[in-house]
C-alpha cells in the first residue's frame, strides 16, 4: 500500500485542477451518526422516513425533534484529521472544489472554504412561507419553530428525499467535474445520484480517480487508486505525500 500511497500523492501534487467528494464515512469518524444500514433507528422509526417533505407536512414537530436531536449530537463533534487534510490541500491548489454530501458543517469548521454543501446544512433554516434563510446553531425553545418575519413554519435547510439538489450547487459541481484532472472520493457508498456518477464522468475523460472507503463501492473499478480504510488515517497519508519532494 505504501507505494500506492506515494503514487496517489504524486498524482495529487501534479494535478492542476482538483475536486474532492466526501460522504458520511468522513464525518462518522468524528462521531457523527449515520442512519443507513442496521441500527440506524431513532425512537423505533426509520430516519429515512422522516427526511421527506411528506413527513414534514404531516408531523413537523416530530421531524424537528429528530433534527434537534441530531444538531445536539453534531454540536459535540469536531473535525478529524481527514477534514483537516482536505482543508490544507485546498490552500495549496489554485483550482479546487470540495463537494460534500454531509450536512454537519465539519468541513467549514476545519477551514474549507471552496466547497459546495450538496445536501445543504443542518444548521441552516428556511421559512416555508417567505423563503427567508439563515444559519441558527442554538436550540429552538419551541418546536416546530416559526419564522420571526412572517410566522410560517421554519424547516431544516437540507435536501430531503424527493427534493432536487439546489441548481447553484449542481452547476458548480458539474462545472468542476467538467474540467478537473483529479477527483478524490472519500467516505461515500457512491450509490446516491447524481454524485454517484461523478467518478465515472472524470474517469471516462481520462482524469485520475482516487477512492478512500472502508468497503468496495460501485466506483472502485473506475478508480486508478482505491484504498480500504478510514478517511481520517488515509487522507492525511495521501495528501501529506502531495508535498513537493
Amino acid at each position: 500500500m505504501e507505494s500506492d500511497l506515494r503514487a496517489a500523492g504524486r498524482s495529487v501534487r501534479e494535478s492542476r485542477s482538483m475536486c474532492v467528494l466526501t460522504g458520511a464515512g468522513v464525518s462518522a469518524e468524528s462521531g457523527v451518526p449515520t442512519f443507513r444500514g442496521p441500527g440506524g433507528m431513532w425512537r423505533n422509526r426509520d430516519p429515512m422516513s422522516l427526511a421527506t417533505p411528506e413527513a414534514f407536512a404531516a408531523d413537523p414537530k416530530t421531524v424537528w425533534e429528530w433534527y434537534q436531536w441530531r444538531r445536539d449530537l453534531i454540536r459535540k463533534c469536531a473535525p478529524n484529521p481527514g477534514h483537516a487534510a482536505i482543508a490544507r490541500i485546498e490552500r495549496e491548489k489554485g483550482d479546487f472544489l470540495l463537494v460534500t454530501q454531509n450536512v454537519d458543517g465539519l468541513h467549514r469548521l476545519a477551514g474549507s472554504r471552496k466547497l459546495v454543501e450538496f445536501h445543504g446544512s443542518i444548521w441552516a433554516v428556511r421559512c416555508t412561507g417567505c423563503g427567508r434563510e439563515e444559519e441558527i446553531r442554538s436550540d429552538f425553545p419551541l418546536l416546530p419553530p416559526r419564522c420571526p418575519s412572517c410566522g410560517a413554519l421554519l424547516r431544516p435547510g437540507v435536501v430531503w428525499f424527493g427534493e432536487q439538489i439546489p441548481p447553484s450547487a449542481l452547476e458548480a459541481s458539474l462545472a468542476m467535474l467538467g474540467r478537473c484532472d483529479l477527483l478524490l472520493v472519500a467516505g461515500t457508498s457512491s450509490v446516491v445520484q447524481p454524485s454517484a456518477s461523478f467518478a465515472f464522468s472524470v474517469a471516462q475523460r481520462g482524469g485520475t480517480v482516487i477512492e478512500v472507503n472502508l468497503e468496495e463501492t460501485p466506483v472502485s473499478g473506475a478508480a486508478r487508486f482505491s484504498f480500504r480504510g478510514k478517511a481520517g488515517e488515509l487522507l492525511p497519508a495521501i495528501l501529506g505525500r502531495a508535498d513537493p519532494p
